[in-house]
């Protein structure tokens, strides 16, 4: 099945030297990446701005250099392939995206892109030969910040495209269609960008975004599913007054409403392990110093991994936020924004990736993702694994801030190396 692998003394083939070399690369080619941005003193790389489009065919080069045969696609995902002798093979891949938040990190997303290809050229240099062609994708949307529309790129791989989606507009007016238009992306060229040949898995490898592995001294971590989320807006309508003449007990304040509802929010969530809910946004629209709020809007945000556990808590906020209402005199409008349940990760790609990691003479520390990944538009699709990779500097990630070691990175690679020669593949 594989040819030319080096072996260890149990017979196992082996992966990169562990001299650090594979993840400095990685950093410098992050580094490279980097340099392609929309504001001048960070990093800012939005769906398809000209910075977005520099970066794509960076990763492009990157990858042909690699010994890839490389294109990017009519939604600007950058597909490099590294073929097997048979064209019927199966087809693994690894990927990530490429696009960023505002003001971002150099390696949310860009650290499994880049994996894939430091991984894939040291097959070549060793001269392994996969059982299957592998693919390493740079998808090119997966945060949704400017159309507030999230995993463009991996959505048309997987073939879950929204056609709906190319109505969205910019915060400039310009439509998701116009955009990609430029690109000669139609709703059938999308279309015609899904996958249809056979997959055999898909498996990303992403920094942690969370300080789990950083706090328990562990380079990598191997997923066992990816939370699913429910974001809500809240509106509170309550009464507006003098601040100086209205007596507390007559008061029907919006804002002092919407303060009962974050805490509750914060308190109901704290009972389960694993639910997350998150007020990110508030606001006290017109509000004044001297007056008592009528009108205030929030966000919610509410994710676990366990299904049940998410609509139970769904429930019981909505119940709660009514009877809040109800107390204060205040009405209250609850409006969907967007749902994606979990994704639980394949028991037979996660325990592989526990075997490679065990064969780095690691322990196998398997954890729950948080955030979202571009693995979620792959589930029913092919076999989803993840890794994540530790995260520094207390764990922060979507900022400046975000680090990663070399060595970590390389680790990274080791541990994918090893699981890609190998990996089974089924019958």
């Amino acid at each position: 099945m594989l040819t030319n692998s080096p072996q260890s003394q149990d017979g196992r083939s082996t992966a990169a030297a562990g001299d650090g070399a594979l993840g400095a690369r990685i950093l410098t080619m992050a580094d490279r990446l980097a340099q392609f941005s929309e504001i001048p003193d960070g990093l800012t790389c939005t769906f398809m701005t000209p910075a977005h489009r520099a970066t794509a065919a960076e990763i492009r080069n990157l990858m042909n250099a690699a010994g890839a045969t490389a294109h990017i696609d009519v939604v600007g995902n950058v597909v490099g392939r590294y073929a097997n002798a048979r064209p019927d093979a199966g087809t693994l891949i690894v990927g990530s995206h490429y696009d960023t938040v505002r003001n971002a990190g150099k390696y949310d997303g860009r650290l499994g892109i880049l994996t894939g290809i430091v991984a894939a050229e040291e097959l070549r240099r060793r001269n392994v030969a996969l059982p299957f062609h592998l693919d390493v994708i740079g998808f090119s949307e997966e945060e949704g910040v400017r159309f507030s529309a999230p995993y463009l790129g991996s959505a048309a791989i997987a073939g879950r495209f929204d056609a709906g989606m190319l109505k969205r507009r910019d915060a400039n007016g310009q439509s998701l269609a116009e955009v990609l238009r430029e690109s000669g992306g139609t709703a059938e060229t999308i279309t015609a960008v899904a996958r249809r040949d056979k997959l055999v898995g898909y498996v990303e490898v992403h920094i942690e975004q969370g300080p789990v592995l950083l706090h328990e001294n562990l380079p990598v971590g191997v997923v066992t599913g990816i939370a699913g989320f429910a974001r809500r807006r809240v509106t509170v309508r309550g009464v507006a007054g003098h601040a100086g003449a209205v007596p507390m007990s007559l008061r029907h304040d919006a804002a002092a409403a919407a303060a009962e509802i974050i805490s509750m929010v914060e308190q109901r969530c704290s009972q389960v392990p694993g639910l997350r809910g998150t007020v990110g946004q508030l606001q006290v629209p017109a509000g004044a110093i001297n007056v008592i709020p009528a009108l205030c809007e929030l966000s919610l945000d509410i994710r676990s991994d366990n299904a049940g556990e998410l609509e139970k808590a769904l429930g019981d906020i909505a119940a709660r936020i009514e009877a809040i209402a109800t107390r204060r005199g205040v009405s209250v409008e609850i409006e969907k924004v967007a749902e994606l349940p979990p994704v639980l990760c394949t028991p037979r790609l996660r325990d592989a990736l526990g075997r490679a990691v065990a064969r780095q003479r690691l322990a196998v520390r398997s954890l729950v993702s948080g955030p979202g990944h571009d693995a979620v538009m792959f589930d029913g699709i092919t076999d989803v694994g993840m890794l994540f990779v530790r995260c520094g500097n207390g764990g922060i990630s979507h900022s400046p801030l975000e680090t990663i070691t070399a060595d970590d990175a390389d680790m990274g690679v080791r541990v994918l190396l090893d699981f890609l020669t190998n990996y089974e593949v089924r019958p």
